[in-house]
C-alpha cells in the first residue's frame, strides 16, 4: 500500500509540475516535506541530500558564473560575429556560443548576445535567435560544467554510487552528437522565418494600455471625434469599461472617463499619444514618456516576476520603471497590463526613471535588449584573472589534480577577496530555488527507494521490455527523459528520471553508466517546445517566433540528436 501510494505521489508531482501552476521549487519542497512526516526518510537523511558535495559544486560553478557574465569578452565577441553574410554569421554564432557553453553558463552566453542580435538591423534577429538557443544546448551537454543538467545527474550519480563523473566524460558522446546536430540545424536555419524589426506589417507589437482621467476633453466623444483612429504607427485594438471588453472598437464608439484604451503598435510610436491630454500610461502621462529613457527588457528564469502581475509586485516601486508596453511571442495579449500574469520570456517596454540602473535586482530579474541601461563590466585586468582563474580551475579538474569543488571555493575566495564579487550579489543572486529543487529531488528518490517504489519501477521495466533486451529499456529510459524535459523543466526531468533509469538498469543486471548517460542527453534535447528550457524562453518574445516555428526546425533536430545519442552511447558506455 505504502508502494503504490509513493508512486502515486510522483505522478501527482509531474501532474503539478507539467500544469505549471505551482513552481517546481515549491512542488518537490512539498513532497519532500511529506516524505519526511510519514518516515520515508528521517531528518539526517533529508538534510544530507541538501549538502550533496555534487550539488553544492553546481551551486559555487553558478556563483561563479556571476563575475564570468560580467567580463567584456562575450560583448566584444557578440559585436564581431554578425559581420558578412548571414549564412556565414549564423555558423560562426552557433560555433562561438557552443564553444563557449561547454565551459561557461549557456544562459549567460545567451543573454550576452540576445542584446547584440536585438538591436543589429542587418540580419533579422528571428534568423538568429533560435540557432543560439539550440547551439548553446549543444556546446553545453558536451561538459560536466556545460549546463546545469549535467551536473544535476552528477550529484544522483554521487548519491548511488558514491562516485562523481568526470569534466570530459560527457564529451565523448557529447562532441559528435553536436556535430552532427549542429550540420542539421545550419541547414534548417535557413527555413527560420524573417520579421525584420523595421518591417511595421509584419511587426509583433507592444500592447499599451493608457487610462483615461476623468478631467481629459476626450470624454463624451466619439473615437473619430478624437482622432484615435489616425495615429502615427498605433491602433486602437480595444477598450476596457467598468470591467467589460469592447472589441473591435467601432469610430462612433463614446469613450467615458475611466476607459482603459489598449494600442498597439511600434514600440517607437509610443509618443505618438502625448498629444492627448489626460492619458496615463500605467502611472505615467503619455507627455511624461518624451523626458523618460524607454528600456525593452526580458523577463529572466530567475526572476521573482514570474506568475504575478505587475499590480501584485507594485512594479513601480520596485524598479522605478513603469511598464508601458508588454508582449510574448506571438501571442496577442488583452487587456490591462497591470492585470496579466507575467511570464518568464515576457519582452517589457519600460519608462524607467533616473535611478533605474541602480537598482541591485535587475541582474536577477531581466536581460537587456535595448536601452540606455548597461551593466557593469570587469576592466582588463580583473578580466584576465578572473577568466585565467576560472580556465585553471577547470584545467585541474580534468586532470584530476584538484577537486573541482575545491578549486571553485577557491576561486569564489580569491573574487570576493579581490572585490570582483561581493556578498550581496552572491545573497541576491544565490540558485535558492535550484538548491531547492535538486536537494528534494535526492530526498524523494530516497524515500522511492526505502518505500520499495524504485524496486516496483525497476519489476515494471523489466516486464515492459521483457523479450525486447537491454538495449530497448535503454531507449525507454532515453524517451522517457525526452519526454519529460519537454513537459516540464530540464532539471526537473532530470531528477525525475534518474531513479527510473538506475532501477532499470540494475533490473536488467547492466552497467549502469550508459542509462545515467541517458538521463543527462536526454534532459538536455528540448527542442521541439520553447516552454521546456530557459534559453528558449528568452529568445521566445525578442525572436517574435511561434511554438510552430520551434516545432519546425526543432523536429530534424531532435531526430538527428537522439538517432546519434541512441547509436552512440553503447558504443562508448557498454551495458
Amino acid at each position: 500500500m505504502l508502494t503504490w501510494a509513493v508512486l502515486l505521489s510522483i505522478a501527482g508531482l509531474l501532474i503539478v509540475l507539467i500544469s505549471g501552476r505551482v513552481r517546481p521549487a515549491v512542488a518537490f519542497v512539498t513532497l519532500a516535506g511529506a516524505y519526511l512526516l510519514l518516515g520515508l526518510v528521517d531528518t539526517r537523511t533529508l538534510l544530507a541530500q541538501y549538502t550533496n558535495p555534487a550539488l553544492a559544486t553546481l551551486l559555487l560553478l553558478l556563483l561563479v558564473s556571476l563575475a564570468l557574465e560580467r567580463t567584456p569578452l562575450l560583448e566584444w565577441l557578440s559585436n564581431r560575429l554578425l559581420s558578412g553574410p548571414e549564412g556565414l554569421a549564423t555558423s560562426r554564432l552557433m560555433a562561438t556560443s557552443a564553444v563557449l557553453s561547454a565551459f561557461l553558463n549557456n544562459t549567460a552566453v545567451v543573454a550576452a548576445f540576445l542584446g547584440a542580435i536585438s538591436r543589429q538591423r542587418r540580419i533579422a534577429p528571428s534568423r538568429l535567435l533560435i540557432p543560439l538557443s539550440y547551439a548553446s544546448i549543444l556546446g553545453g551537454m558536451t561538459t560536466l560544467v556545460g549546463t546545469s543538467t549535467n551536473l544535476v545527474v552528477n550529484s544522483f550519480a554521487l548519491s548511488t554510487t558514491g562516485q562523481e563523473l568526470g569534466m570530459f566524460q560527457f564529451s565523448l558522446v557529447g562532441v559528435p552528437v553536436a556535430l552532427v546536430t549542429f550540420m542539421v540545424l545550419l541547414w534548417r536555419a535557413r527555413s527560420l522565418p524573417h520579421h525584420q524589426p523595421e518591417a511595421t506589417a509584419d511587426k509583433l507589437a507592444y500592447f499599451l494600455a493608457a487610462d483615461l482621467q476623468a478631467d481629459s476633453p476626450l470624454v463624451g466623444r466619439s473615437i473619430e471625434e478624437n482622432d484615435l483612429r489616425s495615429l502615427d504607427g498605433l491602433y486602437l485594438l480595444e477598450l476596457e469599461r467598468q470591467g467589460r471588453l469592447i472589441s473591435p472598437v467601432g469610430p462612433e464608439e463614446v469613450l467615458q472617463a475611466g476607459d482603459t484604451l489598449v494600442f498597439t503598435g511600434e514600440v517607437g510610436k509610443v509618443q505618438a499619444l502625448q498629444r492627448f491630454p489626460g492619458l496615463k500610461l500605467f502611472g505615467h502621462h503619455a507627455d511624461d514618456l518624451l523626458a523618460t529613457n524607454l528600456v525593452e527588457v526580458v523577463v529572466s528564469h530567475e526572476s521573482e516576476l514570474a506568475g504575478q502581475t505587475l499590480q501584485e509586485v507594485d512594479f513601480r516601486s520596485m524598479f522605478n520603471a513603469g511598464v508601458v508596453g508588454i508582449r510574448r511571442g506571438g501571442k496577442r495579449l488583452e487587456g490591462q497590463l497591470g492585470k496579466i500574469p507575467l511570464r518568464v520570456g515576457d519582452c517589457l517596454l519600460l519608462a524607467a526613471g533616473s535611478d533605474f540602473r541602480q537598482h541591485r535586482n535587475l541582474d536577477r530579474n531581466f536581460h537587456l535588449l535595448s536601452g540606455g541601461m548597461t551593466r557593469p563590466r570587469l576592466n582588463r585586468a580583473e578580466s584576465i584573472l578572473t577568466l585565467l582563474g576560472f580556465a585553471t580551475v577547470i584545467s585541474l579538474a580534468a586532470l584530476e589534480w584538484l577537486p573541482l569543488f575545491h578549486g571553485l571555493l577557491l576561486l569564489m575566495a580569491g573574487l570576493l577577496a579581490g572585490k570582483v564579487l561581493s556578498p550581496a550579489e552572491l545573497r541576491r543572486r544565490f540558485p535558492f530555488e535550484l538548491w531547492l529543487i535538486i536537494g528534494s529531488a535526492l530526498a524523494i528518490a530516497q524515500g522511492l527507494e526505502y518505500s520499495g517504489g524504485a524496486a516496483l519501477l525497476a519489476q515494471g521495466m523489466q516486464t515492459l521490455f521483457a523479450g525486447h533486451g537491454v538495449y530497448a529499456a535503454f531507449i525507454g529510459c532515453y524517451l522517457l527523459t525526452l519526454l519529460l524535459t519537454e513537459t516540464v523543466t530540464n532539471n526537473a526531468a532530470a531528477a525525475l528520471a534518474f531513479p527510473v533509469a538506475w532501477t532499470t538498469a540494475q533490473a536488467f543486471g547492466a552497467d549502469p553508466m550508459p542509462f545515467i548517460m541517458a538521463v543527462a542527453y536526454g534532459a538536455s534535447a528540448c527542442f521541439l517546445i520553447p516552454f521546456g528550457y530557459q534559453t528558449h524562453l528568452m529568445v521566445y518574445s525578442p525572436g517574435r517566433y511561434r511554438i510552430s516555428d520551434f516545432l519546425r526546425i526543432g523536429l530534424p533536430v531532435s531526430l538527428a540528436y537522439s538517432a546519434a545519442v541512441l547509436l552512440l552511447t553503447p558504443l562508448v558506455f557498454p551495458f
